[in-house]
């Protein structure tokens, strides 16, 4: 986003946290439910998020096309939040669109957190996103942009209803929407990584040949949180074509120590000559 939408965005999140300490977990997450329903018709309706986000138009004028359309179809929390979007400044309608679906994840990361789920949502994504990663079919059943997103939704449900957190459905959900202009897979990372940073967490994603045991993880977030100043959750992937070592990735830093890296530094070297 741009410096303005930036400005607006982080003023209504102000309001959704204030708003989060006391409300239920139900009722946050009913409210986030009604963000993200603006969200998809945003999505969809092209000339709606123009409309809501025209400079020309003063914030009054955006706040009751808005109020127009959400008489009675979402709750009056949802819709003050939702008011407070619109009457701020955008630098593009896109933003506005970035800004709902963002405040809608928020809400329901925050319905988790007071319903103390938010550790084990977060680690049912990365671990639903491990499995559809290790499934070439699946994978290919729930990223095919031709197939109904109804029909995809569905089958995460049938996949993850009665093993997960409603919360990590209805992120999942999200994620199969294309949050953020995203893939599935790279949005279920983003949603994994959100949910650390609303524990005040990093993640750590570790590619391993063989898994690490309880304090090996252990000393490795240690000196992880060491470095970066912030306890760091450690994401492990075992992939055995690594043959050993270990490959870490904490936001934009990668640090590979595997033997493959090392075998293809040395073949390449070799070529070379």
């Amino acid at each position: 986003m741009q410096a303005a939408s930036r400005e607006s965005y982080a003023a209504v999140a102000e309001r959704l946290d204030a708003y989060a300490q006391t409300a239920e977990p139900s009722a946050i997450a009913d409210t986030a439910d009604g963000i993200l329903a603006v969200a998809d018709l945003l999505r969809r309706e092209a000339r709606l998020r123009r409309a809501l986000s025209d400079p020309a138009r003063s914030g009054e004028e955006r706040a009751g096309l808005l109020g127009s359309l959400l008489a009675g179809k979402v709750n009056s929390d949802a819709s003050e939040l939702l008011t407070a979007l619109v009457t701020g400044r955008w630098s593009a309608p896109s933003e506005l669109l970035t800004g709902t679906e963002r405040l809608g994840v928020e809400a329901l990361l925050a319905s988790a957190d007071r319903a103390d789920d938010l550790g084990e949502v977060e680690d049912e994504l990365f671990r639903f996103g491990q499995v559809v990663g290790g499934d070439t079919g699946l994978s290919n059943a729930l990223s095919d942009p031709i197939a109904p997103v109804a029909q995809r939704t569905e089958l995460v449900r049938t996949l993850l209803s009665g093993k997960a957190k409603p919360s990590t459905i209805r992120l999942a959900e999200v994620a199969l929407a294309g949050f953020g202009g995203r893939s599935f897979s790279n949005g279920l990372t983003r949603l994994v990584e959100l949910a650390a940073d609303r524990r005040d967490r990093q993640v750590a994603y570790v590619t391993v040949a063989a898994p690490l045991g309880e304090e090996e993880e252990r000393r490795l977030s240690a000196k992880l949180t060491e470095i970066y100043g912030r306890e760091v959750t450690v994401k492990q992937t075992v992939d055995p074509h690594v043959l050993g070592g270990l490959s870490v990735q904490v936001g934009a830093d990668l640090y590979d120590g595997t033997i493959l890296r090392r075998l293809t530094e040395t073949r390449n070297a070799l070529t070379k000559r």
